[in-house]
């Protein structure tokens, strides 16, 4: 197969993935609730560096509306509302606040791959040293971080 071919068959088969409807829904869900935090720098700084996928207020740049593109980011944000969402702060059992701090604190969060494309969301050492602080302050700690350190 000659390389236009193979270019050829991967256009095909880039414009045929469009058709697959998982990931152009782009709706917010109303904001129904919001923790009540410490200070305004530890909103500032979550919602700089996790407001995408752990609340109602994502931002959807235009590669979101591009398959395979389009699937990644529909997950993620999925993922991370199911996990962690600020915007719907007090309904039952969806709320996992005091796991926010190590999330950070071991660089889990933000992800690596999110980086790249937001900027804005990695923090310097001394941001990333407040929001730890602030999610503690807000959300409270996990048990086990606690038991470690003693």
């Amino acid at each position: 197969m000659n390389i236009g071919k193979l270019l050829g068959w991967v256009i095909v088969i880039l414009l045929l993935v469009q058709l697959v409807p998982y990931g152009k829904n782009h709706t917010n869900p109303p904001v129904t609730g919001e923790p009540s935090w410490d200070n305004d720098q530890t909103r500032e700084l979550f919602f700089r560096a996790c407001r995408d996928c752990h609340s109602n207020e994502t931002f959807w740049p235009w590669y979101t509306n591009i398959a395979p593109a389009s699937w990644l980011a529909q997950f993620d944000v999925e993922h991370g509302r199911e996990k962690f969402n600020v915007s719907e702060w007090g309904r039952p059992g969806e709320n996992e606040g005091d796991e926010a701090a190590e999330e950070v604190r071991e660089g889990k969060m933000p992800p690596f791959f999110y980086l790249p494309a937001h900027p804005e969301a990695s923090l310097q050492d001394s941001e990333k040293q407040q929001l730890i602080e602030g999610l503690i302050a807000t959300f409270g700690e996990k048990e086990e971080h606690e038991n470690k350190e003693d």
